[in-house]
C-alpha cells in the first residue's frame, strides 16, 4: 500500500506491495498473497512458525483497557504525542506514524491525532489488543505480528515510529524509518508503580535501562536528550489490581494471593507513575 508517492504495507511472504480493498476488508499483493480481515477489523499477517512471545490475553487487555479509560496514564500519552508532534521528517507533510507492540493502539490514536497523521499502522502480536486497536484507528491498519521478524513495512515508510514498553528490533526499525524519521521508546523508570510492586510480585524493573536501550539500538541510532515523566496517581483497588494484571507479570502472579494483598491496603492508594521517554534518530551510513 501506498500513503502519498511512499509505499507503506509489504507482503509478508514476498514484499511486494500489499494493498486494502475498497471495503478494507481484505489486503493483497499483486504475486496473489492475500489476508482477509477478522470481523473485528485487525488483520492476522502471521504465517509459518510461531513466535517464542506470550501474547497479552483477554483478561491482560481488558485490564489495561480499563485502567487507561481511567485517565492514568493520560499525561504519558499527552507527552508522547507532544514529542511525536515535533519529530517526523520535517517535510511539512502529514506524517505516517506506527507502533511496534500497539497493544490496545490507545498511544498511536492520542499520536494520530495530535500529529494529523496520514496513515497509522498498529503491530502487535495479541489479537485481543488489535481488536481494540482496530476499534481506536478506524482509519488505520492492525496488524497481529511479531516485532522480531521482518516488518511488514516498506522501506523508509515510517515518519515516526513508537515503542512503548514493548521489545526492539532495532535492524526493522531503522529499515522502515524514512529519513529524518524519529524512534520514540518509552520504558518504566525504577520507581513507577514503586508502592505495589514489590507487594504485588510484579517484575522488577532494573535501573540503567536508559542506558540499555541507547546502547541496544546502537549504531543504527543515535540518542537525543532523554525526557523524565513522573506525577503521583490515586488508585482505587480494582486500579491498582488492573495495573498488576495489565503486564507481563500477569503470567505468573495468583489471582488469590493478589486479592489477599489488596485485601489489606487502603484505597484510595497513592502511587507513582515514572517513565522514561527517548528519542532517536536514525544514524548517518558510515563511509563506504
Amino acid at each position: 500500500m501506498s500513503s502519498g508517492n511512499r509505499r507503506l504495507l509489504a507482503c509478508p511472504n514476498c514484499g511486494g506491495d500489499l494493498e486494502p480493498d475498497a471495503a478494507r476488508t481484505r489486503l493483497s499483493c499483486p504475486s496473489g498473497h492475500r489476508f482477509d480481515a477478522a470481523k473485528q477489523g485487525y488483520f492476522n499477517l502471521l504465517t509459518g512458525a510461531g513466535t517464542k512471545f506470550k501474547a497479552d490475553t483477554a483478561p491482560m487487555v481488558q485490564a489495561r483497557t480499563d485502567f487507561l479509560a481511567a485517565g492514568h496514564y493520560e499525561p504519558l500519552a499527552r507527552r508522547l504525542a507532544s514529542m511525536a508532534a515535533g519529530g517526523g521528517t520535517g517535510t511539512g507533510s502529514r506524517p505516517v506514524v506506527a507502533d511496534a507492540g500497539a497493544g490496545t493502539g490507545y498511544y498511536l490514536a492520542k499520536v494520530q491525532q495530535e500529529t494529523g497523521a496520514s496513515a497509522a499502522v498498529a503491530l502487535d502480536i495479541s489479537k485481543f489488543a488489535l481488536r481494540r486497536a482496530a476499534r481506536a484507528l478506524p482509519d488505520g491498519f492492525a496488524l497481529v505480528w511479531d516485532v522480531w521478524r521482518p516488518l511488514p513495512l516498506a522501506d523508509a515508510a515510517v515518519d515516526v515510529l513508537l515503542n512503548v514498553f514493548a521489545p526492539r528490533n532495532p535492524a526493522e526499525f531503522r529499515r522502515v524509518l524514512a529519513p529524518g524519521g524519529s524512534l520514540l521508546v518509552v520504558t518504566p523508570l525504577p520507581g513507577h508503580l514503586r508502592e505495589i510492586r514489590a507487594r504485588t510480585g510484579m517484575l522488577e524493573i532494573g535501573g540503567e535501562k536508559e542506558t540499555r536501550v541507547a546502547h541496544s539500538l546502537e549504531p543504527l541510532f543515535t540518542a537525543g536528550p532523554a525526557q523524565h515523566l513522573e506525577y503521583r496517581m490515586s488508585l482505587s483497588r480494582k486500579d491498582v489490581e488492573n495495573a498488576v494484571l495489565m503486564g507481563p507479570s500477569a503470567h505468573h502472579i495468583d489471582a488469590g494471593a493478589l486479592g489477599d494483598m489488596l485485601g489489606r491496603l487502603q484505597f484510595p492508594l497513592p502511587v507513582s507513575a515514572a517513565f522514561s521517554l527517548q528519542e532517536f534518530r536514525a544514524a548517518a551510513p558510515g563511509p563506504a
